[in-house]
């Protein structure tokens, strides 16, 4: 195995220019003579508006242009958003309000966009947003994410936007009257904000007479094709960049009002132009994650057996259909709906509401975490009122290695897995025989110990199409091509990995090159675990094409009947004789030649199949019972990514996913008062957790290569928090059990965690 191959353990090598500040992210690179955009926010949650007189504000020192939805339409501007609509269970379709990209005729939250200020500095433009006249008459306002309530939309009679459902709804009812045993929970997923360190931002610009927009985004050709639409302009005028990403989490895949702002006060003014979000408008305006309720029930035969399963959701939009939203907690909870277990009976129903509060989109996992969460506390939930071991418990049900292929109840083909083979050894690497030790050493502490399983398995997402080109340099150098966007998880690293593990081209001749609509035709960008494995698939298509092209000039130039390509050494060879010559040399002898064509390769690939990553998270909290203080003391995690890349990036994936699990366990939470106030909207309310709130990690591969894929792997970015929300919880459940508390929801902060354990219990 050569040492930067993959597999290997290879130290990032964009860490160099981001730990030593020189790295490019999306502010550095803005203009010297960039005017600032700021945004006029809605105050107010519901409301007709009554006045918007910003013509003070257009005389204000140092502004040049205030942007209002009646301006955008009389520039030739669509007002509408694009968003995803699902058929109800009747098969209408859904509601699909418009989404205006600035607020008309009423704002339905607070902090919603109703007029962008352009000036010399933000300053001088946040002067001039104190000078907006806004009047509006005060709407009731609807908060909570159920169905009833004040009129948001009217085409959604009592909020409701979506009343979807899939399965066998009679069947299932047959088989739960049928039952030996029947279990039942209610299950809360609560609301949390995504706060990437980078914020959301974007600038643009006229070029060239065309139209140049740099956006801190996970795709850079879907907002390409979005913004032509909307601004009435062709895509091939318009020219998209995304420079190093701060984190995106789902949040940055997403269009927002003021990328389109940006772009067409760039237009109008023929100047660049700014946004940048600070903390408090990402709290604000960025989209939610989860926020949704369900009931959950699971039918057994007389030996422990699943034979049915239901659930019935209801999940928050927000004031408006997301990008994604309708098909979040529906279409791709759906994928992971059984889970690994062998059930064929099922029942799936949601409804979406509407509320005034920001929009609920994707989040890191997209519908899997909440699936995986509802599914994983049910098991755990049933286990206990059954009076059989959690773990046996999952044991009895899972799909059985000799099974797969497998496809389950919602028609996903799950191709390889190993979950009893896993589970034991997760069961040693966490210490389970040593549990009841560490237990009772808690219980002479006067605390209460809790251990937690959560087995889950996801599905990776999105374009399964990817593209990969190749150029042979003339300075000596070859630039990769990708169609995926960083957002800080190590790409230019992985990438360079995969090239030189099947083309042997030294990994520091490689340049990477992402996030540039001119100079990369199309791409799938970052988002739903697909990055490395769509992305190293196209590559290595590429390089076998390569090789094929090389081969046969080299056939010419040697004037042999056949070249071979050595895979191990990655040298080109004419069988019984002496010459060969390996990639970047084979380059060269091109272009002495002048066999341009053979220079660059562009290649496009499709995966076969969809990959399943699984594994199990054992958590092990202390909570102490005096002040409901929850300690995550132990944390392990067993999974099966198939063959890894480079297993230092995959440890840090699962750190990083186990991190965003944990905060929302504990202590991250969205509040509105009743007049849909965002109480959460700074770090001084709302509590990401900091490395004192995590332990550390144990963390082990036991891969089962996936046949879905010519590379083996299966993507992690998302694994950790798929599985980490579960753990927690039915840990801290486990914790408390024997103090008769039946019931526990996320976050488990102090005040809740001592609350549950004192309530009465009629109450619990």
């Amino acid at each position: 195995m050569r040492k930067f191959g993959t597999s290997q353990s290879v130290r990032r090598i964009e860490d160099v220019r981001f730990l030593t500040g020189t790295g490019r992210y999306l502010e550095d690179t803005a203009p010297a003579d960039t005017l600032h955009a700021v945004v006029f926010r809605s105050p107010v949650a519901h409301g007709r508006i009554t006045a918007l007189d910003v013509s003070a504000a257009e005389e204000a020192p140092g502004v040049h242009l205030v942007l209002t939805a009646e301006k955008l339409e009389a520039a030739g501007v669509c007002l509408a958003m694009k968003s995803t609509v699902l058929e109800n269970r009747d098969g209408t379709p859904g509601a699909a309000p418009e989404r205006p990209i600035l607020a008309r005729d009423r704002v339905r939250f607070v902090g919603e966009a109703v007029a962008v200020i352009v000036a010399d500095s933000a300053i001088a433009a946040r002067d001039a947003a104190e000078l907006v006249e806004f009047d509006y008459e005060d709407l009731p306002v609807h908060v909570t994410p159920r169905p009833g309530g004040p009129a948001i939309h009217p085409e959604a009679p009592d909020n409701v936007a979506l009343d979807w459902g899939w399965g066998d709804a009679e069947a299932t009812d047959a088989a739960f009257a049928a039952a030996a045993h029947t279990v039942s929970l209610e299950v809360e997923d609560n609301r949390i904000i995504s706060n990437p360190m980078e914020p959301r931002g974007y600038w643009a610009e006229m070029r060239d007479d065309r139209l140049h927009v740099t956006i801190s985004h996970q795709n850079a050709w879907a907002p390409k094709e979005r913004m032509a639409e909307l601004l009435g302009m062709p895509a091939a005028d318009i020219h998209v960049t995304i420079p190093d990403v701060g984190g995106g989490f789902g949040t940055k895949a997403m269009d927002y009002p003021e990328m389109y702002c940006v772009a067409q006060a760039a237009r109008m003014l023929d100047r660049p132009v700014l946004f940048m979000a600070d903390r408090t408008e990402t709290m604000l305006s960025d989209n939610g994650g989860r926020d949704l309720a369900s009931s959950v029930d699971l039918a057994f035969d007389a030996d422990l057996r699943i034979t049915a399963y239901r659930v019935e959701t209801i999940f928050n939009l927000g004031a408006y259909n997301g990008q994604h939203a309708q098909a979040i907690q529906t279409e791709l909870a759906l994928k992971v709906l059984t889970g690994t277990y062998d059930v064929q009976t099922v029942w799936f129903g949601a409804r979406a509401v509407y509320t005034n509060t920001n929009q609920v989109d994707a989040y890191r996992g997209a519908g899997r975490p909440e699936a995986i969460y509802v599914l994983e506390r049910a098991i755990d939930n049933a286990a206990r009122q059954l009076g059989v071991d959690p773990w046996e418990l999952r044991r009895r049900n899972f799909i059985a290695a000799d099974a797969f292929p497998y496809t389950s109840a919602t028609g996903e083909i799950y191709d390889v897995g190993d979950f009893h083979g896993l589970l034991d050894e997760a069961a040693i690497r966490a210490d389970r025989a040593g549990f009841a030790e560490r237990r009772a050493a808690s219980e002479a502490r006067g605390l209460l110990r809790g251990q937690g399983l959560c087995y889950y398995i996801e599905a990776i997402l999105g374009d399964p199409t990817e593209n990969s080109a190749i150029s042979f340099d003339a300075d000596g150098g070859v630039t990769l091509y990708v169609g995926t966007i960083s957002n800080g998880q190590g790409h230019e690293t992985v990438y360079r990995q995969i090239l030189e593990q099947y083309s042997g081209i030294p990994h520091d001749r490689v340049r990477v090159v992402q996030g540039d609509s001119d100079r990369i035709a199309s791409g799938g960008g970052t988002g739903g675990s697909r990055s490395v494995t769509t992305q190293g698939t196209a590559t290595r298509a590429n390089v076998e094409a390569m090789v094929e092209g090389f081969a046969g000039f080299l056939r010419e130039l040697w004037e042999v009947d056949e070249v071979l390509f050595d895979a191990q050494d990655h040298r080109f060879r004419a069988p019984g004789t002496n010459r060969s010559v390996d990639m970047m040399g084979a380059a060269g002898l091109a272009r002495e030649e002048g066999r341009d064509e053979l220079l660059r390769h562009d290649h496009t690939a499709t995966l076969p199949g969809r990959s399943y990553p699984n594994g199990a998270h054992v958590c092990e909290v202390e909570i102490d019972p005096e002040t409901g203080v929850v300690t995550v003391d132990r944390y392990t995690v067993v999974d099966d990514f198939g063959v890894l890349m480079n297993p230092m990036l995959t440890e840090g994936q699962i750190h990083g996913g186990v991190a965003q699990g944990i905060g929302q366990a504990l202590s991250e939470h969205v509040v509105h008062d009743a007049d849909g106030q965002l109480l959460t909207a700074s770090f001084m309310d709302y509590a990401v957790p900091r490395a004192r709130d995590l332990p550390m990690m144990g963390f082990a591969h036991r891969p089962v290569p996936s046949t879905a894929n010519p590379l083996g792997m299966k993507g992690c970015g998302e694994a950790g928090t798929v599985g980490a929300l579960a753990a927690v919880a039915n840990a801290v459940l486990d914790a408390v059990w024997e103090r008769g508390v039946r019931r526990v929801d996320m976050p488990f902060t102090p005040l809740r965690t001592w609350s549950m354990l004192n309530a009465d219990a009629d109450r619990i």
